[in-house]
């Protein structure tokens, strides 16, 4: 029932998921619940909501904005791996590049890794874990304004989040912010500071996931300019301003 569930999903998505892949997803969501009983990965713990509210959200990303070949892309406080890991999968093209700063998540996520990459054959997906703050790598040269799109899944409210995000997004690159269905108050009190760190007018894309009526909200960001040095502030600042 949980392979028929992420297969169908999948496919209303617009993604034909291989036998390999289905393979990796079910590995996935073993690994994951095994872990879950020693750390706090993940509140969600049925398989069947496993496969809807994490892998199938995950792969909402690709439904509305263009992954190119090759894209570097940035997960941001990726957590127990969502989305980085299940596009990873999907799009082993992709240089999937996954920021935690828990370190314990990173266990696991090391873990995962090796899992994955054990199933993945000729197609082998490319991911790098990073152990620090999105802040802290935002001022590094080898993040800041790199990655051609960045996303992040319920980490934190928009004026954080695009202070966190945005500074490693390329000039011509994308933010896509994973949000739930309330998200127009939030988004109006951060507009000053997206435009501040070189972004352009949000769009939302608003989105049922599949077979549900759980509502999903992604706010899409171009970055039209680069980043001011001043940005981002250290996290306490963020926070106090």
């Amino acid at each position: 029932m949980t392979k028929d569930i992420l297969i169908q999903g999948a496919r209303e998505l617009g993604i034909e998921l291989e036998a390999r892949q289905i393979e990796m997803f079910s590995a996935y969501t073993t690994l994951l619940l095994e872990w879950n009983e020693k750390f706090n990965l993940t509140r969600i713990t049925d398989p069947k909501e496993i496969a809807v509210k994490h892998y199938l959200d995950s792969l909402t990303c690709l439904t509305v904005v263009e992954f190119p070949p090759g894209a570097l892309v940035a997960d941001v406080g990726t957590g127990a791996g969502f989305p980085g890991i299940p596009l990873a999968i999907v799009r082993p093209d992709l240089r999937l590049v996954l920021i935690e700063a828990t370190k314990k998540k990173l266990s696991f996520l090391e873990a995962l890794r090796d899992t994955i990459l054990s199933l993945s054959k000729d197609r082998v997906p490319q991911i790098e874990l990073i152990h620090v703050r999105a802040e802290d790598a935002a001022r590094t040269p080898e993040h800041r304004e790199r990655y051609d799109i960045v996303i992040s899944r319920a980490v934190a409210e928009m004026r954080l989040l695009a202070e966190y995000c945005l500074p490693l997004v390329k000039v011509g690159g994308v933010f896509i912010a994973m949000k739930g269905p309330d998200i127009d108050e939030e988004l109006r009190e951060a507009r000053p500071i997206i435009g501040a760190l070189g972004g352009g007018h949000p769009e939302i894309i608003r989105l049922t996931l599949p077979g549900t009526d759980i509502s999903r909200s992604l706010v899409i960001i171009k970055k039209l300019k680069s980043t001011p040095n001043q940005f981002p502030r250290h996290g306490i600042k963020i926070k106090r301003k």
